[in-house]
């Protein structure tokens, strides 16, 4: 029986589907492989049962998001194991079994995530995971491999296996019940942060996220959104608002999401002033939406009580904006 399914959600990607899907088969011989299309208006769905018919072909009516999507795709699939898998990544030769036996390893991890290195460029780390992914104490994501937009080259510094706070959702390897068990991905989010909101609940329940550098795939990255659309900015900082205050201890919540208003506020100012105008109001408009959906806000972060408030190992107590813009700390090994 095959103990794990790769899912990968398909957006308007048919060029990718032929691009990227010959290397998932080739090299996934463990899995069984899935393609959600998430309501695509070209000639995706056309690409998968006439190119690949024996990939397994899950119809979505309309575009959920990453969340939704991925929340409908994955209601029936009953493997120990699923992989969710962004359209634009290459995988490499062998690139399951590490992340099979680090699962199968450690009864306590939740999930894991290969290295991701970009595809155009495949000695630097990629922006969306790196070498694994840490939070501050004011919820700024950032990677080893990556902080901010410096990214690192690979030299083999990150080839190792440890805890992490969060695993990115370019490729995400997830015992399957318990991304059932924990509701999903938040739809709230669309897309962006999702799956460090994820991670962090899934921590707060007792359980571990882990890197394994022995697993590699590269990834193209703005497959959907590009990274210079004032969209993919109104989500980061949206969702970075949701994130904290659906997963801050109460006696932190407080002091560290005005502090993290006040900084999204400075940001917006920044984006201005360097002619980013769209940008700025991005961030305006992120916390203005907030705000507005606020009484949803506390009900999803009183659902999500129950996991309890504590403090996690893994997360960077420090300040990674300060550390970067002002010490001049700019890679991981830094910090």
């Amino acid at each position: 029986m095959t103990r794990i399914s790769v899912v990968i959600l398909n957006y308007n990607g048919s060029d990718l589907l032929r691009k990227f899907l010959p290397s998932v088969i080739e090299h996934s011989k463990e899995a069984h492989i899935v393609v959600a299309d998430n309501g695509s208006k070209d000639n995706s769905r056309d690409v998968v049962t006439k190119g690949f018919p024996f990939v397994e072909l899950i119809t979505i009516g309309s575009n959920l998001g990453f969340c939704g999507g991925y929340n409908h795709a994955l209601k029936n699939i009953t493997t120990e194991y699923c992989v969710l898998l962004n359209s634009d990544v290459e995988v490499s030769e062998g690139w399951l079994i590490p992340l099979i036996k680090t699962m199968d390893e450690n009864s306590s991890a939740a999930a894991v995530q290969p290295k991701i290195l970009a595809y155009h460029q495949k000695n630097s780390f990629e922006y969306a995971g790196a070498g694994g992914g840490f939070i501050d104490t004011l919820g700024y994501p950032f990677c080893r491999g990556r902080i901010f937009f410096l990214i690192e080259e690979d030299k083999g510094q990150y080839n190792d296996e440890r805890e992490v706070f969060w695993a990115s959702g370019a490729c995400l390897m997830i015992r399957t019940k318990l991304f059932h068990k924990m509701g999903g991905l938040d739809e709230n989010f669309f897309a962006h942060m999702e799956e460090i909101d994820l991670c962090w609940r899934l921590q707060r329940a007792g359980h571990s996220i882990i890197y394994n550098g022995s697993s590699t795939v590269y990834h193209v990255g703005g497959g959907t959104l590009s990274v210079s659309n004032p969209f993919k900015t109104y989500l980061n900082f949206k969702n970075g608002l949701s994130l904290l205050y659906k997963n801050l201890p109460p006696d932190e919540l407080l002091f560290k999401f005005f502090v993290r208003i006040l900084l999204d506020l400075v940001a917006s100012i920044k984006f201005t002033i360097s002619g980013s105008f769209k940008d700025g109001w991005a961030v305006l408009k992120a916390h203005r939406h907030f705000f507005k959906g606020f009484r949803e806000e506390r009900r999803r972060r009183r659902l999500t009580a129950k996991f309890g408030y504590k403090k996690l190992p893994n997360q960077y107590r420090g300040l990674i904006v300060w550390d970067f813009f002002i010490a001049g700390k700019s890679k991981y090994s830094d910090l």
